[in-house]
């Protein structure tokens, strides 16, 4: 029997991929499909989701892979299915439009699109028949269906009213506020308003992990001794790492937790949380020199390297499934008591039991019986209660967290979306930098390097401009290629000007120069100001791509605008280019007026803010990286985290060859120290705050007390 199969077989998005078998004929985004809805006057049936969407398979199974549904599909729309990851643009207006439609967003999103592309409903899950007090999808198919053939007058003036509302929503205008450390002031303070004290985290549940935010809070902590600031950032990642939103066997972050002590996640797990809360805890390391910070950085690293990481070519992963199959709820990362116990000694199982807080009864609703690991005391907690040497549970602890690991990994696991994505890679870049340079993990930052010079060799041309996929998963090819939007130039320009930092390998500098050259070009609003998310293509835009975003708010990744300005203010430190400052300045004026209102959601901004009103602190590091005396000076260097400090390594051959940014080679190669019948060669620092230099010094204490 012939299998059939929709046009999704072409396809090389695995959330495409994997609908190519049901009875929907559905197409991709593009010109032709809406071009067939105009010439045979249908509407638009737009799903959005993506591989590691629940509740997207949920309604493949119940509704796009039931037939008598299908036909109904089939006879009276054209069926477009987009995956949200590929197409950050279509998802971000789409989305826009559906809240402005039914107050609320997410995925699967589900709309319904006048044949040239504009929404005139939409919603979220839909079930196949009226129950959960939602109306039947098929109903709601029809209906819609119904009032296109019938009330088209009606049909046309919601989906304009609707384009404005996308428009409105997604273009901010609002000059006026303050540049000012006083505007950081209240986005910290805002955040320390929603701060959980017990559990850690902000607001009630479900809770989610705000990596800017908490970054923005360790900076302020820093710099200003806030201890309200520092309680809100290091308890919020100690709750974390102790909960089940934490993989405690496997290491790496679950998408976020459905409560608010963070117990039970979405077990979904993304690279881009991953990212940003592995720099998190890289930066709390170095502010407050508490080693399970530490620790639990290099368990990111850890289960990335393991899981996420394509070891071979270089390049991040972008995510892993929550379930196997839709009848299970995070079944490969949760267990029952019986399943423990079967993997663990009697002595071993006495002490993980308590530690990790196994019992009868469990944590899931679909299963009671289903424990989520998450650890309910300390060590020394358990010890205390189980009346037995410390060493002795800490040691009983590794072997049952080895045992059970290698249990779990005989089970069949969820799926990897191989798909290498730029911006997300250029985040994992950075924090995979971060590590490597304040954990001391070479390892790290070689496999970052690797992976930013695939980037850069398959992503970039000059003539075409930066990809948005870098390669597909199980290297499906394309001849089509997704054009890159804002945030992969603005993280990838981070990444570059961090891999310079680092290795002091002046390509990486040239191509943040080049990329940042073409993120202005191609994005900045000369006469608005602020930056578009993305490109206007000379052809017509289809559907809501006509409208023009700039994008403010952190959700879930930094957003573009900050963090393109940020770019540019960091680059203009090492070049000089006034005009690059300027734009940053500009961008963030043009939110100056309303960014307060956006609290957890602008910590991208206050980062950027705090680039911009702060002199740029450099301290560069002279020696060769085999030089201990150079990684000391390093170390004391990275003390304490401030996003306007930069700590760059340089070998004194680069120095004297003229390897450097504008701003560096009229200092560097001038010092006394780097003439040997004066230094000796010895490893020496500077510190350069703003336009000034204080002298070079050879010893760590006296750069501490430089930084001081």
């Amino acid at each position: 029997m012939e299998i059939q199969v929709n046009s999704l077989e072409s396809a090389a998005s695995s959330y495409l991929r994997s609908a190519r078998h049901q009875p929907v004929q559905w197409q991709e985004w593009g010109e032709a499909a809406f071009a067939q809805a105009a010439r045979e006057d249908k509407p638009v049936l737009l799903d959005i989701g993506a591989v590691w969407c629940h509740w997207c398979h949920v309604m493949d199974r119940e509704s796009y892979e039931d037939a008598s549904l299908a036909a109904v599909i089939n006879e009276r729309f054209i069926a477009i299915k987009v995956d949200r990851d590929e197409r950050p643009d279509v998802d971000s207006r789409y989305q826009a439009a559906v809240s402005a439609i039914s107050g609320q967003g997410g995925w699967p999103l589900t709309a319904i699109l006048t044949p040239d592309g504009r929404p005139y409903f939409g919603g979220t899950y839909f079930p196949r028949d009226d129950r959960y007090g939602r109306p039947g999808f098929e109903r709601v198919l029809q209906s819609m269906a119904d009032a296109w053939k019938q009330r088209r007058d009606e049909v046309l003036e919601s989906a304009g009213s609707i384009m404005a509302a996308i428009e409105h929503g997604e273009t901010f205008s609002a000059r006026g506020g303050d540049l000012s450390s006083g505007l950081v002031a209240k986005l910290v303070q805002h955040a320390i308003g929603q701060f959980d004290p017990r559990n850690g985290g902000f607001g009630s549940q479900p809770k989610f992990p705000h990596p800017a935010a908490i970054d923005l809070l360790l900076d302020w902590a820093r710099r200003t001794g806030s201890d309200a600031a520092a309680s809100a950032a290091t308890v919020t990642l100690k709750k974390m790492s102790e909960g089940g939103v934490y993989d405690q066997l496997g290491g790496g972050f679950h998408r976020y937790s459905v409560d608010e002590r963070w117990v039970v996640p979405h077990f979904e797990k993304m690279l881009y949380d991953n990212a940003g809360l592995l720099a998190n805890y890289v930066h709390a390391f170095q502010t407050f020199v508490d080693p399970e910070f530490a620790r639990v950085a290099k368990d990111i690293v850890r289960w990335m390297d393991a899981e996420l990481t394509d070891r071979e070519r270089g390049g991040f992963y972008a995510s892993q499934d929550a379930d196997v199959t839709l009848d299970d709820d995070g079944d490969y990362f949760t267990w029952t008591k019986a399943e423990a116990a079967a993997v663990l000694t009697p002595q071993e199982m006495a002490v993980c039991g308590l530690y990790y807080d196994i019992g009868d009864v469990g944590d899931m609703q679909h299963d009671p019986h289903k424990n989520v690991l998450h650890r309910k005391f300390t060590i020394a907690e358990a010890a205390e209660r189980l009346r037995l040497p410390l060493e002795h549970v800490g040691a009983l602890i590794e072997s049952g967290r080895t045992n059970m690991h290698a249990a779990r990994s005989k089970r069949t696991a969820p799926y990897i979306d191989k798909t290498v994505y730029t911006g997300w890679n250029g985040m994992a870049v950075s924090a995979y930098l971060s590590a490597g340079q304040g954990l001391g993990m070479p390892e790290a930052t070689a496999f970052a390097l690797k992976t930013l010079d695939r980037l850069l060799d398959a992503g970039w041309s000059e003539q075409s401009g930066l990809a948005h996929v870098i390669a597909y998963s199980e290297d499906y090819s394309t001849t089509v290629s997704v054009a890159g939007v804002l945030d992969d130039y603005a993280f990838l320009v981070h990444a570059c000007l961090d891999a310079w930092q680092i290795s002091g390998l002046m390509r990486y500098y040239a191509a943040a120069e080049q990329l940042a050259d073409a993120m202005v070009a191609r994005f900045y609003d000369r006469t608005g100001g602020g930056f578009f998310d993305a490109e206007l293509g000379v052809d017509k835009p289809i559907g809501a791509l006509a409208a023009r975003r700039k994008p403010l708010q952190d959700s879930p990744t930094p957003a573009g605008n900050p963090t393109a300005a940020a770019a540019l203010i960091r680059l203009e430190a090492l070049n000089g280019r006034a005009e690059l400052r300027e734009m940053a300045e500009d961008t963030l004026g043009s939110f100056a007026g309303v960014v307060e209102h956006f609290g957890l959601y602008a910590g991208s901004y206050g980062l950027a803010l705090q680039r911009l009103v702060l002199d740029p602190v450099q301290v560069v590091v002279v020696g060769e990286h085999s030089d201990p005396d150079a990684r000391t000076l390093e170390v004391a260097a990275l003390a304490g985290f401030a996003v306007n400090k930069s700590v760059i390594r340089l070998t004194r051959a680069q120095v004297s060859g003229g390897e450097v940014p504008p701003s560096l080679a009229e200092t560097l190669p001038h010092l006394p120290e780097m003439r040997s019948d004066v230094s000796g060669s010895r490893a020496f620092a500077l510190v350069c705050k703003g336009k000034s230099c204080l002298p070079a010094v050879n010893d760590s204490e006296q750069l501490l007390k430089a930084l001081r």
